[in-house]
């Protein structure tokens, strides 16, 4: 029952993100007004805000002007869902599951933003970097001193390879919300963690974005948003980063 209720809160936390997704970058109150249709303005009512549900029962469409709704409020709403089960099945009902809630869905509502305007708002990543330092001090998260590394050594990473990259080519390539992320991941996980998030962000983003760009014919000047790469190897090191290692380890030393 409390796993099922960690996949129910997550679904519920999940709608408040997509609020959060949606005005944030217009920098609009994340309380006020009630939620409402960005293509006609009616109000939202309660029964068709039920997360998922209420998008399959209403066909994806506004239930007054029937303007199409998009598809990322059911997926926001079920990662956001399905990640909260992941990590209550992990620390139960425990402050870790709470820290660690926090800073996948602060994840989550950037790649999302990232992912639509093309930008990462200092108003997350900026207190995220000073959240996951004071965090650090909490008996069993990273260490401090790990931490405080890890976010001016993520930072710094990426602030020279975009300086080396607009040195070389002359052009902007990675932006300086990129660079804030990565501080507050390396913040959250510790420095140790950096090289292969880093790895796997890169990785993930030459496989995914690379597909996309060939498959909508596009060239690959087109600038992608790294942001949701960073945050998808950090998620994914965050729940298999022991087997990572131990395969790498297994990997040389065999």
């Amino acid at each position: 029952m409390m796993i099922l209720f960690s996949l129910l809160f997550g679904l519920v936390f999940g709608s408040f993100l997509n609020v959060c997704i949606y005005r944030i970058p217009l920098k609009k109150s994340i309380i006020f007004p009630p939620s409402s249709c960005p293509n006609c303005g009616h109000h939202i009512k309660f029964y068709d805000n039920i997360p998922v549900l209420s998008y399959l029962l209403l066909r994806a469409k506004c239930r007054y002007c029937h303007a199409r709704i998009p598809l990322h409020y059911p997926v926001v709403e079920l990662l956001t869902g399905l990640l909260s089960m992941a990590l209550f099945i992990r620390y139960g009902v425990t402050y870790q599951y709470i820290l660690s809630f926090l800073f996948i869905i602060a994840l989550v509502m950037i790649s999302f933003i990232d992912l639509h305007h093309q930008i990462i708002p200092d108003i997350l990543s900026i207190p995220g970097i000073f959240a996951g330092i004071a965090v650090s001090f909490i008996p069993g998260r990273v260490v401090w001193l790990d931490s405080l590394i890890g976010a001016v050594g993520g930072g710094g990473i990426l602030y020279l390879i975009a300086l080396v990259y607009k040195k070389v080519t002359g052009r902007d390539g990675m932006g300086g919300g990129d660079v804030k992320l990565l501080a507050m991941i390396g913040a959250w996980m510790g420095w140790r963690a950096l090289p292969f998030i880093v790895l796997l962000s890169s990785l993930s983003g030459i496989v995914i974005g690379g597909s996309a760009l060939m498959m909508a014919g596009k060239g690959y000047r087109v600038r992608i948003p790294f942001g949701p790469f960073l945050s998808l190897g950090t998620i994914i090191y965050f729940f298999f980063g022991r087997q990572i290692l131990a395969w790498y380890y297994h990997l040389f030393l065999v």
